[in-house]
């Protein structure tokens, strides 16, 4: 991509008066105090619920021994969510006014992803697509309808890349229809096409041009999400293994899954949390491929949740698998976010080779901890655990690197 320039700070009530409608114009990218809206907050829990539609059906899908048609079934539906929700994120971050239209439109893709949620099984099951297109279009209309406002209280090279997002968004989705017309063996290809040319709007549109996204604020909604996912994730395993004490009367088979699944939780906070990531955000390169590389961490914390669930089918006797394949089903999905939460942010703030060890040696012990037959979830919980420990430890007798502070002047490179 090519250099751009720096937004300049735009005052907080650049908006324009306050009554119900109001001119939708970036926000400043130093407004000071800028935090996640209850609009915001409302949004990202009512996108965890198709989150955790497609977590139940990614269960349903490896306890039958479909566990390759599983993920890559979950792993297209998830992108449709995680797609959505971080261009909503990424546009409210710069355009927000919080007035009548903003938020109806907002409601709009809120209903969206609930027609999404009820396609889900269809999408798993019987491999139609139409509802979760259906629930992906509502959304991403919205989406366009929102950069044409943006567009329209714009001028020049503002007005250009917003143009672009409105353009590039519609015509993906008229390319998404080859999901309901193409073969079925067709249909991963066609997915793949399509998700890197949904990625690249981004990049095209900010060419020249960036947007006023706010670090901080982009910073903290992707931890609120991170935070929504694993409390999703805790519920779900929570719900699997009072099923399987209530049902099954299998409290000392069930007491190990459950504090390992609580280690490894509890774990996964901890790391993400450990260092305050926004001052890497100075431009849209940094931003985008850190941006992008959550779809792995998102997936993948859900992911854990549904591995939960597995592992506990298994353990009573539901499940169609092995031990083996049910312990994977814990571990390497926690072995994938911890090498994706180092490689966006952790080792950016890591001083030596001990400390950027860490997360990697973790992650390759967790994996180790999958030929350990019913242990192995309890195992991986500890060396989680250890894991936070040792990089405490290692914080407190050699600190961390301190962040730089975010750029403001003008020729940033972006990405």
């Amino acid at each position: 991509m090519t250099s751009s320039t720096t937004p300049p700070p735009v005052p907080s009530d650049a908006s324009g008066g306050r009554g119900p409608l109001r001119r939708l114009r970036a926000r400043g990218r130093d407004e000071a105090h800028r935090t996640a809206s209850p609009l915001e907050l409302f949004f990202d829990l009512c996108f965890v619920v198709a989150v955790a539609q497609a977590g139940i059906e990614l269960v349903h899908s490896v306890a039958e021994g479909h566990a390759g048609q599983g993920i890559l079934d979950y792993a297209m539906v998830f992108f449709a969510l995680w797609w959505a929700w971080m261009n909503f994120t990424w546009f409210a971050s710069a355009y927000d006014n919080d007035d009548v239209l903003y938020r109806v439109v907002t409601l709009v893709q809120i209903a969206g992803v609930l027609v999404l949620a009820a396609g889900v099984s269809r999408a798993f099951e019987e491999h139609d697509y139409l509802v979760v297109w259906l629930g992906y279009a509502i959304m991403r209309v919205a989406m366009a309808a929102q950069w044409l406002r943006a567009a329209r209280a714009a001028a020049g090279p503002e007005r250009t890349t917003a143009l672009r997002y409105a353009g590039g968004v519609l015509t993906c989705q008229v390319g998404w229809l080859g999901l309901l017309f193409l073969p079925e063996g067709a249909r991963p290809w066609w997915f793949l096409v399509m998700a890197l040319l949904e990625m690249c709007v981004p990049p095209f549109a900010e060419r020249g041009h960036s947007t006023s996204w706010h670090p901080r604020h982009i910073a903290e909604r992707y931890g609120l999400f991170t935070i929504i996912v694993l409390g999703e994730t805790i519920a779900a395993a929570t719900v699997a293994v009072k099923s399987g004490i209530d049902e099954n009367d299998a409290l000392g088979e069930l007491l190990p899954l459950a504090a390992g699944g609580l280690l490894i939780i509890f774990a996964a906070w901890w790391i993400y949390f450990a260092v305050p990531v926004h001052g890497h955000l100075r431009s849209n390169r940094q931003a985008f491929l850190w941006g992008y590389g959550h779809y792995l961490v998102f997936a993948s914390v859900a992911a854990i949740g549904a591995g939960l669930e597995v592992a506990v089918e298994e353990t009573v006797g539901k499940a169609h698998i092995s031990t083996l394949a049910a312990s994977a089903a814990v571990t390497l999905p926690t072995a994938l976010y911890l090498l994706t939460v180092w490689a966006l942010h952790s080792r950016h703030y890591k001083r030596g080779i001990t400390q950027q060890l860490v997360l990697p040696t973790t992650a390759l012990l967790v994996i180790c901890c999958t030929f350990l037959g019913h242990w192995a979830v309890l195992a991986a919980g500890v060396v989680c655990a250890l894991s936070v420990a040792a990089g405490e430890t290692l914080a407190a007798t050699r600190p961390v690197v301190a962040a730089d502070p975010p750029a403001t002047s003008t020729g940033t490179s972006t990405g």
